[in-house]
C-alpha cells in the first residue's frame, strides 16, 4: 500500500513538471517579411510532440526565412491519462494563458527577433491547432490577434458526437460542464473579425474525426472569414512536416501553407 501511495505521489509530481512553460526561439539569417510564427504542439492536452510537430516544424520555416517560436504549452502530462482516477484537474485556461504570454514575448522582443508585431502567427498540431484557434477568436479585435492561424489536422468540438474525447479529458479533466464544452468549441465561436486561417486535414485521420475539420470550415465560410481548407484524401494524422510519416500527397500542405502566406503577406 505505501508503495502505490508512493508511486502515486511521484507521478503527480512528475506531470506537474512536465506542465511548465517553455518557450524556445528558432530565427533564420534572413526573414524579408518579418514574419513570425508561434508553433504550438500537439498531444491530446496530455503531453507534447516537442520534436515531430515543434522543433521540426520551426526549423522547416527557418529554412524558409519564417521566425518561429515553439511553445511548450501547460498540459495534462503522462501521469494524468494514465492515472485519470486520480487526477481530474481542469487544465483550461492554462494553456491558454501561456499561448498569450508567447504572443506577449514575441511582441515585445519584436525587433531582436526580425519580426513585425502585425505579422506573427499561430500553427498548432491537432490539440495545438484546437489551442491556436481558441487564441484567434479570443483575441480577435486586439492588438495581440494572430496575423493568421494554421490549424493542421485540428481537434475542433467539444460537444458534437465527433468530439476527440481524449483532448477534451486532457482539457477539461472532470469538469464536463456544458457551459463548458459549448464556449470551447470552436466552431461556435468564429467571430465576424477572425483572423485568416489555413485549415489542413485528411480523411483517412485515425485519431481525429474529419468531421473536426469540417465543421471548423462550415462555421468559417458561414462567417466570410478569409481561409484555405486543404482537403486530403490520405495522409493520417500526427505527421507535422516529416514526408515520411505521410503522404505525398499529404505533405503538399507544406508547400500550399507557403504560397498562401506569401499571398497574404503581399496583399
Amino acid at each position: 500500500m505505501k508503495h502505490r501511495i508512493f508511486l502515486t505521489i511521484a507521478l503527480l509530481l512528475v506531470c506537474h513538471s512536465i506542465s511548465a512553460y517553455r518557450f524556445r526561439a528558432f530565427i533564420p539569417k534572413e526573414n524579408p517579411t518579418g514574419t513570425g510564427v508561434i508553433v504550438c504542439p500537439g498531444g491530446s492536452y496530455f503531453w507534447l510532440d516537442k520534436q515531430g510537430e515543434g522543433d521540426e516544424v520551426a526549423k522547416w520555416l527557418c529554412e524558409n526565412g519564417i521566425s518561429a517560436f515553439v511553445v511548450e504549452y501547460s498540459h495534462g502530462g503522462w501521469a494524468s491519462f494514465t492515472f485519470r482516477v486520480y487526477l481530474k484537474k481542469r487544465r483550461f485556461p492554462e494553456g491558454f494563458n501561456d499561448l498569450c504570454r508567447a504572443i506577449n514575448t514575441v511582441r515585445e522582443h519584436a525587433a531582436e527577433y526580425g519580426v513585425r508585431e502585425d505579422r506573427i502567427g499561430c500553427m498548432g498540431f491537432s490539440a495545438g491547432g484546437h489551442l491556436v484557434m481558441h487564441a484567434a477568436e479570443q483575441l480577435a479585435g486586439t492588438p495581440m490577434a494572430p496575423f493568421f492561424v494554421a490549424p493542421i489536422y485540428p481537434v475542433v468540438s467539444m460537444t458534437h458526437p465527433c468530439t476527440h474525447r481524449r483532448s477534451r479529458r486532457g482539457l477539461l479533466g472532470g469538469s464536463l460542464s456544458q457551459e463548458m464544452m459549448d464556449s470551447l468549441s470552436v466552431e461556435r465561436h468564429v467571430p465576424a473579425n477572425c483572423p485568416p486561417v489555413f485549415l489542413v486535414n485528411c480523411d483517412d485521420d485515425p485519431v481525429v474525426d474529419p468531421k473536426n475539420a469540417i465543421l471548423l470550415d462550415s462555421a468559417l465560410t458561414s462567417k466570410h472569414i478569409p481561409h484555405q481548407y486543404e482537403h486530403y484524401r490520405t495522409g493520417g494524422h500526427g505527421f507535422g512536416v516529416s514526408e515520411a510519416k505521410t503522404t505525398k500527397e499529404a505533405i503538399g500542405w507544406k508547400e500550399q501553407f507557403l504560397k498562401w502566406l506569401g499571398n497574404l503577406v503581399n496583399n
